[in-house]
């Protein structure tokens, strides 16, 4: 695949959290993806991983992402320094739930109308 100039940005400084509409954007984007893992049976796996997805759930991934795209650390202001091996450590992971993750959240990115470039990027 060859890198466009747009997606060559991503990565860069805060071009990322930018892209996805900052902090506004990534909340949209965590909803979308929250909502789809509730809903779609291809998701049961994961979701059942998450037995309380509530606002508290929904603002730790928003915070998580807009430092992880190259904007604020909003979760660390909150709620202190992450490890996400450490927070999933009691969970049994297989590459069959982070296939499902990442294809959750590709339909997320999907439904927030991101352009393509983007939704590859992530």
């Amino acid at each position: 695949m060859e890198i466009s100039e747009v997606e060559h940005e991503y990565g860069k400084g805060d071009a990322t959290f930018s892209a996805a509409g900052g902090e506004a954007g990534i909340r949209t984007l965590v909803d979308a993806f929250y909502d789809i893992m509730g809903s779609d049976e291809r998701f049961g796996d994961i979701w059942t991983m998450h037995p309380e997805v509530n606002e508290v759930s929904r603002d730790k991934l928003a915070r998580f992402l807009c430092a992880w795209t190259g904007g604020p650390r909003l979760y660390a202001e909150k709620y202190g320094a992450i490890s996400i091996p450490g927070v999933h450590a009691h969970l049994a992971i297989s590459s069959a739930h982070r296939d499902q993750w990442l294809g959750c959240m590709a339909q997320a990115l999907q439904r927030c109308d991101y352009p393509e470039a983007f939704q590859t990027y992530m």
